[in-house]
């Protein structure tokens, strides 16, 4: 009683092993996932019975389902008696019942031999040229169609299987487009390892406009190059970082980089509010340079690696989103989703033993002030610390403008400067205003609008110590009736 997975190879019976044609040749039972391929009319019938299951793919077009009843019937034979299951290809090599064959006949104690063939991937590496040793990224089409984005390190090159449809490469293309541009140059391949062979050059975003898409069909990415992925970056920041590297890059700790990482992140909130796509990403990769320098910087000092930070990143996002990964129904309420959020945190800080004396002590000290403020009265109101309408918020200002004019001494007055700002603060976040955005916003007015000034005198020749604040005023009421 043995189950023997054999590989029929890419078509052609000249490529069918002398190995496998033996088997072939001495088995009763044979069971062929597809009579769809090249070589099964020139199969030896010196006796043995062949199956099919062509009828099962005719039947539907879930997979899994075709898959599941495949496996079935093949252990089901194999507990019988001696058994030769044959696919396309290699068996090892894009075939998902062979894996699951493998498991399955582990558990019922099913000797296993395979008897490999040549795999769909050869004849193509033959039609395109290239090596597969370098660097070559092999996946199924299939599950890239159902992601959202696609596994693959960009700067080296893919080839992707089971693009057997138009609808499988359109999900697919939308898959790719995440990483790669919509006009990049690919090859569709189609019938590799037959005499119909064609090599079809086209753009990534025009794969499912192909006539010529059949169950034999693949796609070859080739590499994005220009070092343009994660994996290259790592690779940069761990050569500065190595005893050949850079003498700065390897004193870094920690504490030196605190400030970097802030600098680096207003400049990031600097090309958002400037509206500029590519100062956005060029800040956002000084940016993302902070977090790998520091990543490496706990690796050499063996804390932890990448992968613990992606790991627990991505645990966190699929956790916190039940509606999204789970049976939690939010009905598009986004308040929903963060009190989800709030309540999951609270969940993971008690499972991890964080005890919070205050609920307020989840907001960072090192937060800008006006967004600290935001923040702390954000939370405290969601606990009921908050006013019932918005008339005694406004009365609270006009209470700490007064009690700055009759404070005694400039420590006083600084005390109730600061309540004032909290208490304006306050009134922001009743108007739903983000108080940071907002000072942000309106100290850039102030600076379009002074340059307006400066650029304007210096025109007429004059310089702003020649200037009279009355001419100043008349020019920065231009300057906002520009827009400025």
């Amino acid at each position: 009683m043995t189950l023997t997975l054999l590989g029929l190879g890419p078509g052609a019976i000249d490529d069918l092993t002398r190995k496998a044609w033996r088997v072939l040749k001495e088995a009763k039972t044979v069971y062929l996932r597809t009579t769809q391929h090249g070589c099964v009319p020139c199969l030896p019938q010196t006796g043995a019975t062949y199956h099919s299951f062509d009828e099962i793919y005719e039947k539907t077009d879930q997979f899994e389902e075709v898959y599941a009843t495949i496996v079935s019937r093949v252990l089901e034979a194999a507990q019988i008696g001696d058994v030769v299951y044959a696919v396309p290809g290699d068996p090892l090599v894009g075939e998902s019942t062979v894996t699951q064959l493998l498991t399955a006949a582990k558990s019922a104690n099913i000797p296993v031999e395979i008897v490999n063939g040549i795999s769909f991937v050869e004849p193509m590496l033959a039609l395109i040229g290239v090596d597969a040793l370098d660097g070559l990224q092999i996946f199924d089409g299939i599950d890239l169609a159902a992601m959202h984005h696609p596994p693959l390190n960009p700067d080296f090159p893919a080839l992707i299987g089971q693009v057997y449809s138009r609808d499988v490469a359109s999900n697919l293309k939308l898959t790719l487009m995440n990483q790669y541009p919509d006009d990049f140059p690919v090859m569709l391949i189609h019938a590799a390892g037959t005499d119909s062979a064609v090599v079809e050059n086209i753009p990534l975003h025009e794969i499912d406009h192909s006539t010529q898409i059949k169950h034999t069909t693949s796609l070859y990415l080739p590499a994005l190059g220009a070092m343009s992925s994660f994996e290259q970056f790592q690779e940069i920041i761990a050569h500065l970082r190595a005893p050949e590297g850079c003498p700065w890059d390897q004193k870094q700790t920690h504490e030196s980089l605190r400030q970097f990482l802030l600098e680096e992140t207003y400049e990031v909130l600097e090309a958002i509010e400037n509206d500029d796509p590519k100062a956005l990403y060029e800040e956002l990769g000084d940016l993302l340079l902070q977090i790998v320098l520091h990543t490496q910087i706990a690796i050499d000092e063996g804390e932890f690696y990448m992968s613990d930070v992606l790991r627990s990143v991505n645990h966190k996002m699929i956790r916190r989103h039940p509606h999204v990964w789970g049976s939690v129904d939010v009905n598009g309420d986004s308040e929903q989703v963060v009190a989800n959020w709030e309540t999951l945190k609270k969940q993971e800080h008690a499972e991890k033993g964080i005890q919070r004396e205050s609920i307020l002590d989840g907001v960072p000290k090192a937060l800008p002030a006006l967004q600290q403020a935001f923040q702390y009265q954000a939370k405290a109101a969601k606990y009921g610390f908050d006013w019932e309408s918005i008339a005694p918020v406004k009365a609270k200002i006009l209470e700490e403008m007064g009690e700055i004019e009759s404070a005694p001494d400039d420590e006083e007055r600084k005390k109730e400067i600061g309540d004032l700002l909290f208490a304006v603060v306050n009134w922001a976040r009743w108007l739903k205003i983000e108080p940071e955005t907002a000072l942000r916003d309106s100290s850039a007015r102030f600076y379009r609008r002074f340059r307006f000034i400066e650029k304007s005198l210096a025109t007429d020749g004059k310089s702003m110590s020649d200037s009279t604040l009355i001419e100043m005023d008349a020019l920065w009421d231009e300057a906002k009736r520009q827009g400025l």
